[in-house]
């Protein structure tokens, strides 16, 4: 199914390129499987489509934001070690130094507080919610460019975090877990801001 995705993904996005091109406005594309940003990103979905639910949403929520934080970090060195323009780097940078906190934050809590409740329905909203970032991402045009690559990626994995953080609202219970996720999706929505001014702005790195 995630092949197939990517197939039509890809040819989507070369329709689309070869008609922008007839207005001088070519597109350049970078096969998925080939584009360092992507690859990371699908190894991180591939560790949480693995991981085994407790159906406790505190607990879930706490070890599938670990592995998207990880994600991220993931994709914030690469832009660090190859990527050239200042403002991601420092974007970059800064996710590190915040997601690495957060992780420890969310190992203390998972250590400290074994699973005890069963909520079936978290679990299933969660799972729809990592297929829907799966698809989010095979969308994307990426050009093989680390700037642009790892900002318009981001941006996505940005809005996968928001939206999980929403699910931990919703059906969470322990108020540091909620105190969290009010606060991810309060700074990941001034991030993708940023990211997005910086690609309206770069369009063509």
């Amino acid at each position: 199914m995630k092949n197939r995705l990517k197939m039509l993904s890809l040819a989507s996005l070369l329709i689309f390129a070869q008609a922008c091109s007839k207005d001088d406005n070519q597109i350049t594309i970078q096969e998925h499987d080939k584009n360092q940003m992507m690859t990371i990103m699908h190894q991180m979905m591939d560790k949480m489509d693995a991981m085994e639910m407790t159906k406790d949403p505190d607990n879930d929520f706490a070890m599938m934001m670990t592995m998207h934080h990880q994600g991220a970090i993931d994709m914030a060195n690469a832009e660090l070690k190859d990527g050239t323009d200042a403002t991601m780097k420092a974007i970059a940078q800064k996710m590190i130094s915040a997601q690495t906190q957060e992780i420890a934050q969310l190992n203390t809590f998972l250590q400290a507080h074994p699973a005890h409740l069963s909520v079936p329905e978290f679990d299933a909203q969660m799972m729809m919610g990592m297929e829907k970032m799966g698809r989010n991402a095979d969308l994307q045009i990426i050009n093989g460019r680390i700037d642009h690559d790892f900002a318009i990626l981001m941006a996505q994995h940005h809005q996968s975090a928001i939206e999980m953080s929403k699910m931990e609202l919703d059906y969470g219970t322990h108020s540091e877990m909620k105190t969290m996720a009010s606060n991810i999706i309060e700074d990941q929505e001034k991030e993708i801001k940023e990211l997005q001014e910086w690609l309206l702005a770069n369009n063509n790195k």
